[in-house]
């Protein structure tokens, strides 16, 4: 599991101008983007590196413990925002800066991420220059969209919000955010022991929450309170998996869901260079 850089919201200490040094964390699935945003971090003036989750239930996890004031999450990690909705709620000091996908620039998702309670959204493909300020204004402001994305955020009058009918058709979350957390870990296909054992639960706890997911799902087992949680988009499969997408921008869901092994948040060093690879995730400013 991930080690606590402080118990509690950690400080990070004072950067070079005395101003206070902000802690991020990267929720995102692909590993050579993440090692880009891990040196981006690291050689940003104000900012400091807490590590990386690859996974709802880790990335949950992650900011229990780690408490990181700015956490950089893909869009395709979670084109629903349930996973921005429950962070929030667990931590509403906390900044979420959401990179978006191609896939996903449309005006219900970026309506449906401020509704969730993102704080930035800014393009996946934007240069490291913008996303570092995009982070520092979404710190400061609150409240920040990329000028490549400013456009889609323009409502016309008397158009219906995201709010109302939903990122993209799919059901609302219906689950708390432990909940969540074990079905996820379900879906992975984990038993309640194992469960109790990643998430510090009991396995009656676990149970529980079980039996909970079952009556709110509507689902005879576990096997199909994971299809209906795809099917409606309360689960999303991992970008890598998904299929193409669907008229409205969101991944469809795989023809057959595959198990995972849990993947634990991890706590990764600070980048000690800014080599990057020749396909070019977010590098170091200039």
């Amino acid at each position: 599991m991930a080690q606590s850089i402080d118990r509690g919201r950690p400080a990070g200490g004072l950067g070079p101008s005395g101003t206070r040094t902000l802690t991020v964390a990267a929720l995102d699935p692909v590993p050579v983007f993440r090692e880009g945003l891990n040196v981006l971090v690291s050689k940003t003036p104000g900012l400091q590196w807490a590590g990386h989750a690859a996974s709802h239930h880790a990335s949950l996890q992650l900011c229990e413990q780690l408490r990181p004031n700015i956490v950089i999450l893909d869009s395709g990690f979670d084109p629903h925002c349930h996973l921005v909705r429950l962070l929030r709620d667990g931590d509403p000091t906390l900044v979420v800066v959401v990179l978006v996908r191609d896939a996903h620039r449309t005006p219900q998702f970026l309506s449906a991420a401020a509704t969730a309670g993102a704080h930035a959204t800014v393009p996946r493909t934007a240069e490291p220059r913008r996303l570092a300020e995009a982070i520092r204004r979404a710190h400061i402001d609150r409240r920040y969209t990329d000028p490549a994305l400013a456009a889609l955020t323009a409502r016309p009058k008397r158009q219906p919000s995201a709010e109302g009918a939903g990122a993209s058709g799919k059901q609302q979350m219906p689950l708390s955010r432990r909940e969540y957390q074990v079905l996820q870990l379900v879906a992975e296909g984990l038993e309640n022991s194992a469960i109790a054992k990643t998430l510090f639960l009991s396995v009656e706890t676990v149970r529980t929450h079980v039996k909970s997911i079952l009556r709110k799902l509507s689902a005879r087992d576990r096997t199909h309170a994971v299809t209906k949680a795809f099917r409606t988009g309360i689960l999303t499969p991992r970008p890598e998996e998904s299929t193409a997408p669907s008229a409205d921008g969101t991944p469809g869901p795989p023809p057959q869901h595959t198990p995972k092994p849990h993947t634990p948040p991890q706590h990764t060093p600070a980048a000690s260079a800014p080599a990057a690879p020749p396909t070019a995730p977010p590098t170091a400013p200039a």
